[in-house]
């Protein structure tokens, strides 16, 4: 009687044919998966942020040039309004001592007829 080994390897084939290699092609590279691509983008965003906030910074600084030009011209409007309401007072009572006129002392009210 045979041996199982020997029943085992009558039914193998003698032996299998050997695949050939392939050459193996050039893989291509994809930059999405090295990360290029995503470092460009990450940068390219970096620099959109920091160019929005220098605009802010810009207009910040210029608004509160405005803002310190705004309350200088309230100050010298104030001022201006001041000298003028003086000015204005002086000339009417100059007027008034010119053409005689004083200050009542007494007021009384004349009731007209009826119509």
């Amino acid at each position: 009687m045979a041996s199982w080994s020997a029943v085992a390897y009558a039914d193998a084939p003698a032996e299998a044919p050997r695949r050939r290699a392939r050459p193996v092609a050039a893989r291509r590279v994809d930059p999405l998966r090295n990360g290029v691509l995503w470092i460009v983008v990450v940068g390219t965003l970096l620099a959109g942020v920091v160019a929005l906030n220098v605009a802010v910074l810009q207009l910040n600084v210029r608004l509160d040039q405005l803002a310190r030009d705004r309350a200088t011209l309230r100050d010298q409007n104030a001022a201006l309004e001041s000298q003028s309401s003086s000015a204005k007072a002086s000339l009417q009572a100059r007027a008034s001592t010119r053409l005689g006129l004083v200050p009542a002392s007494d007021v009384t009210f004349v009731k007209l007829g009826k119509k």
